[in-house]
């Protein structure tokens, strides 16, 4: 199994709840009402556009072990037989 280290920023909405969302990929958008929900959200989000990716053959939005300053780091176990 592999895994990708993702940058996520993770901001607090004045009505409520966060949202998660990552510069490194595009379309990763989660809300949750807690920053743990929100989290785990945003790894299901994640799985599924690397592994779409994978399936479609299109590079992939994150490299591997990538770092931002800042941002939080979300590990994603990824299964290569997608």
């Amino acid at each position: 199994m592999d895994e990708y280290l993702l940058d996520i920023t993770i901001e607090k909405l004045p009505e409520g709840g966060y949202l998660a969302t990552s510069k490194a990929v595009q379309g990763l958008v989660a809300q949750g009402r807690t920053i743990a929900e929100t989290m785990e959200i945003a790894r299901d989000v994640a799985r599924k556009i690397i592994e779409s990716c994978i399936e479609h053959g299109d590079p992939l939005p994150v490299k591997k072990g990538s770092k931002q300053k800042g941002a939080l780091n979300l590990r994603i176990p990824l299964g290569l037989g997608v």
